[in-house]
């Protein structure tokens, strides 16, 4: 992965690839051809590189184009995988359809990349100390590491539950002998990461316009803590926490600059990016000149193109300026039904069928076709790349890993759990829905979790949430999902091989 624009100042420095995207094994204790005792970490450049390498992971789109959006959304009831048939990146199918197994499915790509990010973080955590640079920026780099440190954590605890925790690098001789963690530690040091990044004062309130988009602020910490503390059911933590992010409801919050667009629909305009409702993002670009040769080495997105209905052309003036595409990640018919009357329909769904029935484009059916796309994430003419490298892994539509509405609906949810402020609460839910022209409703958990689906469907939350509420076995029931099994990952088979990591009890382990 060579993700140079985190903003436009970060440039990632080859030479400190920590552990390669294509690396079979998250432990790998040095790049080959390098020596990082000797060779890095000399002055402020090279920790700042470093530093880079950590936030690279942040968009990790690996082999076989598996993402953590990408494989949260196929999971749940509001995507089918589709593609070309039901053997179209396997690692997907078998993920929508619950047919998964310690030696197929996403795990592999999502392991690799959760501790790779730790391994980078790792490092650069341990040679800060020593690197000759002024102590602001040092302490800034630190609190910058520990963020992304617990961010990696918090996606490999919730997806495998039973992983290693590691705080130091690992030497040759430890890493067959790495045993893994029990997950309340694991959330205690995320916890302890995001509470040291915060409390060292070293995160910016706001970056840097034009020149630092992407790094992480305090804000951004303060709702990746209080996301943390509502997935452990804390839930006075979690909505001090959030409280802090959202500020009075539907207002700018003076501090992190944060507020609510007043369009639903600018949300998705590649060239919107880090806009005021943006807390933490994915970055990507059209520049990167990625090729087929290496396609997880691309800062393009690949989910426009891999969305993007087969065969698409535009038949009449007016037509959608949607390129064509591989047809994954289908909408299902339940999502248009639940969404089908909310005023965000218009820029979540894509109807293809509807324009190929009144002549207006045509497009060719592909995998479980549905007829509806996501509107969202489709690449588009416009946004075409006129660069080097192909087109259709050079898309510039940045992702939002969290947005102010996810952050308003979850600390909503956790007042009302919490038994909190209702008051607040029913205005975080009203401000959500007064955006879009819709009314006040009562402040349910059912209403906030039916809210945070249209809100935010195909953004990667869906599937997270029906687990975590355990609405799970129910609500995926139709797709193959089994009840206290599919509620974690299986450890990816290669993992295990020659080490003490050992595997999930509900894949025939005994964690």
């Amino acid at each position: 992965m060579k993700r140079k624009n985190i903003g436009r100042l970060l440039i990632l420095a080859v030479a400190i690839q920590l552990s390669a995207s294509c690396s079979s094994d998250f432990l790998e204790v040095k790049p080959k051809g390098t020596d990082l005792e000797s060779n890095y970490y000399k002055n402020e450049a090279e920790a700042f590189n470093g530093l880079v390498a950590i936030y690279d992971v942040v968009g990790w789109q690996g082999g076989g184009y598996v993402t953590k959006i990408g494989t949260a959304n196929v999971a749940s009831d509001d995507h089918y995988a589709g593609g070309g048939n039901a053997n179209d990146i396997t690692d997907y199918q078998v993920m929508s359809n619950y047919t998964l197994s310690p030696a197929v499915g996403p795990q592999g790509e999502l392991w690799k990349a959760g501790f790779s990010g730790v391994f980078r973080a790792n490092v650069l955590l341990q040679k800060l100390p020593n690197v000759p640079m002024p102590e602001a920026t040092k302490a800034r780099f630190m609190a910058e590491a520990k963020f992304l440190r617990a961010y990696f954590y918090f996606d490999l605890v919730r997806l495998f539950r039973n992983v290693p925790l590691l705080t130091t690098p690992v030497s040759t001789e430890e890493m067959y002998n790495v045993l893994q963690a029990a997950p309340a530690d694991v959330y205690k040091q995320i916890e302890q990461d995001l509470q040291e990044a915060l409390s060292s004062n070293a995160l910016p309130d706001q970056v840097l316009a034009g020149k630092e988009e992407g790094r992480a602020t305090s804000g951004a910490a303060h709702a990746l803590l209080g996301k943390v503390y509502l997935y452990q059911q804390k839930w006075a933590d979690a909505a001090r926490e959030l409280a802090e992010v959202n500020g009075t409801p539907g207002e700018r919050n003076a501090r992190y600059g944060y507020k609510l667009l007043d369009n639903f629909g600018d949300l998705w305009k590649a060239s919107n990016k880090f806009n005021s409702e943006s807390i933490f993002e994915i970055a990507h670009n059209s520049t990167s000149g990625g090729d087929w040769s290496c396609i997880s080495c691309t800062e393009g997105n690949i989910l426009n193109i891999l969305m993007g209905p087969r065969g698409y052309t535009a038949k009449k003036a007016g037509a959608p300026d949607y390129v064509a595409g591989w047809s994954f990640i289908i909408v299902t018919p339940d999502l248009f039904n639940a969404i089908h009357h909310d005023p965000r329909y218009k820029y979540t769904i894509a109807n293809l069928d509807s324009l190929k029935s009144n002549g207006i484009a045509d497009y060719t059916p592909g995998y479980m076709n549905t007829g509806y796309f996501m509107e969202k994430f489709l690449g588009r003419e416009r946004d075409r790349s006129t660069g080097a490298g192909a087109v259709e892994l050079n898309f510039p539509q940045n992702m939002y890993d969290t947005r102010l509405a996810d952050t308003y609906l979850m600390e909503a949810e956790a007042l009302v759990r919490g038994a909190g402020d209702m008051g607040r609460a029913q205005r975080l839910l009203d401000a959500v829905r007064k955006r879009v022209g819709l009314g006040s409703i009562p402040v349910t958990v059912d209403n906030i979790l039916n809210e945070r689906r249209l809100e935010l469907a195909g953004e990667g939350h869906r599937w997270f949430d029906l687990i975590r509420t355990g609405k799970a076995a129910e609500v995926l029931k139709s797709k193959g999902f089994v009840a206290e099994k599919h509620e974690v990952l299986p450890i990816p088979l290669l993992e295990m091989d020659n080490t003490k990591i050992e595997q999930n009890k509900e894949y025939g382990g005994t964690k």
